[in-house]
């Protein structure tokens, strides 16, 4: 009697065994199959996206911060460049009263060639720090502080900084050298209207 009830528990219990293999393996099939099979979709990098967008409305933004002094000798300036324009203001104060500036026209050849020379010296390598810590007041306050932005419709898509201070390297992970100097070569004669910042 106890061998009879054996040899029938033993059938159910591999036929359970058997159908539990074929679900996760039918499973297994419909993940590889549709797309969510383990393997990771590769992350769309919004910044990098943004900057080599060269539709109206897509801007790139440098802005130089000097050290924190008196309000009177507070000095910074602001290079901004689109598809129809570029520009290069100097500002005096923490309230930016400009100083000077100068616009150019430009055209979406030329831009294009600039945001992707931007994108080979890595203007977006870096993360974009959020809350306290994207906060640049007070930061650097005896050197200066590197802004670089992306811009769609007046709106900013990505923001990284950095500083000439150790203890301060920001978001931006690429070569300030490198990236100040595309975007000053985008104004002719700027070391005239950078004397008054001496930055």
């Amino acid at each position: 009697m106890y061998r009879g009830n054996s040899s029938r528990v033993f059938p159910i219990i591999l036929v359970i065994v058997v159908i539990a293999i074929a679900v996760a393996a039918l499973i297994s099939i419909g993940r590889v199959i549709f797309g969510g099979g383990g393997s990771q979709q590769p992350q769309i990098d919004v910044g990098k996206q943004a900057l080599l967008n060269t539709d109206t409305g897509h801007s790139v933004q440098m802005t130089v911060r000097g050290p924190i002094v008196a309000d009177e000798n507070f000095r910074s300036y602001r290079i901004s460049v689109d598809t129809n324009g570029r520009s290069l203001t100097t500002y005096s104060g923490y309230l930016d009263q400009p100083i000077d500036s100068k616009s150019l026209s430009n055209n979406t050849q030329a831009y294009e060639q600039f945001v992707y020379a931007l994108d080979r010296a890595n203007l977006m390598k870096g993360t974009a720090f959020e809350g306290d810590k994207d906060d640049t007041r007070g930061i650097c306050a005896t050197g200066r502080v590197y802004e670089f932005e992306v811009i769609d419709s007046g709106s900013t898509v990505k923001r990284l900084w950095t500083s000439t201070c150790k203890g301060s390297p920001g978001s931006f992970k690429g070569s300030v050298t490198q990236v100040q100097n595309l975007f000053l070569q985008q104004i002719p004669d700027n070391r005239d209207l950078l004397k008054t910042v001496n930055l």
